[in-house]
């Protein structure tokens, strides 16, 4: 089963805000949700589904281990309390939210307990997220490259990351963007401004367009129905090749998310 390519973020949303995000995300359409353990939402992202009226099988629901818990005797556990949390019997997806080389993680065991959670039924697919190349590769060596379905990486027009995005298409891996609009800093940029005129859309839309016409999934947050609706239409934006020209000279290594203690050594 592949990534769906269009789906929810809530990074940064909790309690009610989360929830009304999520219930109307999934009123005007959306059916993938992404969460994490770190985020402290996925009770509330739990409650927004069950009380969404939306059966559980149209839902691709996602969640993400914390470095905290990479341990044998918590990883399992730390799922299981997700899931119970989240109201369900087994989550769709869940990955390794960050590889955390400076804190002596290692990959072979963490991907190892993965596996297992996997083969108990509580959860359909796993992966990894934030993980350079050579981690990757620890990873595919630990388990098989069959086992992991995304590597969900921060890219942007200005992350763009190309040496990681064509060794995970050579690994046939799924691409999972996230931040993909930067944390907003790409609406105001001139050159998407200005696809986004030729088009009668938003930049937003250009934004998600280009990652969706590279084959990324993506993952936006939005608390505003009008957002939601929105971006849920960059679907239906085809890019011409000129336009993905102009995008691709954007790249300036924009990173927007770095936290010294977990992230790898990124990919030049």
């Amino acid at each position: 089963m592949r990534i769906p390519q269009f789906g929810l973020g809530t990074f940064r949303l909790k309690d009610q805000a989360v929830i009304d995000s999520v219930k109307t995300a999934l009123d005007v359409g959306y059916r993938a949700i992404d969460t994490a353990q770190i985020y402290e939402n996925e009770a509330a992202v739990g409650q927004a589904i069950a009380e969404s009226g939306i059966p559980r099988k149209e839902i691709f629901l996602t969640t993400k281990i914390w470095v905290d818990h990479f341990s044998a005797d918590k990883l399992i556990p730390s799922l299981k309390d997700s899931l119970q949390k989240l109201r369900i019997d087994a989550v769709d997806l869940t990955l390794i939210h960050w590889p955390a080389p400076k804190l002596g993680v290692s990959i072979p065991e963490v991907m190892q307990l993965l596996l297992e959670a996997k083969q108990q039924g509580l959860t359909q697919q796993i992966g990894i997220s934030n993980f350079n190349i050579a981690l990757t590769q620890q990873a595919i060596d630990s388990i098989g490259v069959e086992h992991i379905a995304t590597n969900q990486i921060e890219l942007s027009p200005y992350l763009q990351n190309q040496h990681l995005v064509d060794y995970l298409r050579e690994q046939n891996i799924d691409v999972t963007s996230y931040m993909t609009l930067a944390y907003g800093k790409v609406l105001n940029d001139p050159t998407l401004l200005g696809i986004a005129a030729q088009h009668q859309a938003t930049s937003a839309q250009v934004a998600l367009a280009w990652a969706l016409q590279q084959g990324y999934a993506v993952i936006p947050s939005s608390t505003k129905r009008e957002n939601l609706i929105s971006n849920l239409k960059a679907q239906d934006l085809k890019l011409s090749a000129e336009d993905m020209q102009m995008i691709a000279q954007l790249e300036r290594n924009g990173r927007e998310v770095d936290p010294q203690a977990w992230a790898p050594e990124w990919d030049k």
